[in-house]
């Protein structure tokens, strides 16, 4: 019985998680493919050198919506509502002050970002233009991760994914209104992009206006220590979005030098695809965390157990599917997005997708183990992980393995998520051995 329930449970989440996070994904998707169809490879560039932005950005929303939805889960399960409300007072609190971060770099920064992200004077303007729009509607980004996460933890993941997919459809739809009919070109890209999030936080407001919340606004001054904990909790998914972003900055830099604007266009192309397939994973992870929070409350490991089963099975199953589509289809996918037909561009973005996504199984991995530990009050581990693939591992392969071209700069994606799952399995092994722990899981 037992193992019934917790599998009817992780496909209860897991499953409207992951359709909620590929419609999340693609935000940035649709803008690449738009971008690319009425803009051309100039337009691609601006874009991929203004995307890492958005990836601090979402990341530390997730930070903390994850780390605070951790919390409040565990509280909920122990019927600590106060303490639980508190969780989600101290939540706001965070995301505000990364709203005025993010605002105040918008006005003050934006021109010194895309110079130092390598932008020349034939895609400045643009990258420039793209990056204010997202640091103008960051707060509701921000505001958005948080509802999201809160939401799912609140028993309403049905109506979370249904606010993640909605804010995505309407992202698809008006980039198309914005960019054609409208000619309102890399503006009406970034504007459609920042709307999303908007029209998310309306869908999720029918939980409040329900009443079907069992968390809500605490009047009193925002607490350190329950703001460090959330934080704390939340770094895993910071740096997991961040290193979207690193990777995406070292790759522009090394691969302007190698091959130019064309280079980092077909780049864009990879690594657009690379935030749907990675929100698949991250789907997964986001997923099975409401579950393993509140075993963890409840001190129950066997449901813990089975459900990074259930998880570890369903991500190798999809990566096998993944990585044969991509080998496969290749230059069927880099044509979507090479509306010049620049056989450059086609040749590199071809060559790259089957190498860079060599990586599937591991970063699939490295994000369910990264959000195991966090959920069970780990933090230490995930830290680690999250840090070693995301920056300690990543910049120096990428910069070795681009001595050896562009195959070489490929190979450093999956090289870094293979040491770090290594590593991630190390842990595992350490706490198998240690008395009164859940064991390690099974091979699937």
């Amino acid at each position: 019985m037992m193992r019934s329930t917790c599998f009817r449970d992780f496909i209860k989440y897991t499953a409207l998680n992951v359709m909620g996070m590929i419609g999340l994904s693609c935000y940035l998707l649709a803008d690449t493919f738009f971008v690319s169809k009425g803009l051309g490879a100039n337009g691609l560039t601006a874009l991929n050198l203004a995307i890492p932005v958005y990836s601090f950005i979402h990341g530390s929303g997730l930070m903390v919506g994850i780390g605070g939805g951790a919390r409040y889960a565990i509280h909920k399960s122990r019927k600590e509502q106060e303490a639980a409300s508190r969780v989600f007072t101290n939540a706001v609190y965070l995301a505000a002050a990364f709203a005025v971060f993010f605002l105040l770099a918008g006005f003050f920064l934006t021109g010194a970002i895309i110079s130092l992200f390598g932008a020349d004077e034939s895609v400045f303007s643009m990258s420039k233009t793209y990056l204010q729009v997202i640091f103008l509607f960051a707060p509701a980004f921000l505001m958005n991760n948080v509802l999201l996460c809160f939401v799912r933890n609140d028993g309403a993941p049905q109506l979370a994914m249904a606010a993640m997919v909605g804010g995505s459809l309407s992202n698809v739809v008006l980039d198309w209104v914005f960019i054609f009919p409208c000619r309102m070109g890399i503006f009406g890209a970034a504007f459609a992009t920042g709307l999303a999030p908007v029209i998310s936080l309306l869908i999720l407001s029918i939980h409040f206006v329900r009443r079907r919340n069992s968390f809500h606004f605490a009047k009193g001054r925002p607490e350190g220590r329950l703001s460090a904990g959330i934080l704390a909790g939340g770094v895993p998914s910071l740096v997991a979005e961040a290193s979207s972003g690193v990777t995406m900055i070292v790759f522009n830099s090394l691969i302007l030098n190698l091959e130019g604007n064309v280079g980092v266009a077909a780049y864009g192309v990879i690594a657009n695809l690379s935030l749907v397939i990675m929100a698949v994973y991250t789907g997964i992870a986001q997923g099975i965390q409401p579950i393993l929070s509140q075993s963890c409350g409840r001190r129950d490991f066997r449901s813990i157990r089975a459900t990074l089963r259930y998880a570890l099975t369903a991500m190798l199953v999809l990566s096998a599917v993944t990585y044969a589509a991509v080998f496969f289809g290749a230059p069927r996918i880099a044509g979507i997005f090479n509306s010049e037909q620049n056989p450059l561009l086609q040749k590199i973005a071809s060559e790259g997708l089957r190498l860079y996504f060599i990586a599937c199984p591991f970063a699939g991995f490295n994000l369910i183990a990264a959000m195991y530990f966090t959920s069970t009050e780990r933090p230490r581990p995930a830290h680690i992980l999250s840090v070693l693939r995301g920056f300690v591992i990543l910049v120096p392969m990428a910069f070795a393995l681009s001595r050896a071209g562009m195959h070489g700069v490929w190979c450093a994606f999956p090289a870094t998520e293979g040491l770090a799952a290594v590593v991630g399995l190390l842990f595992f092994a350490f706490l198998r051995k240690r008395q009164g722990e859940p064991p390690a899981p099974a091979k699937p």
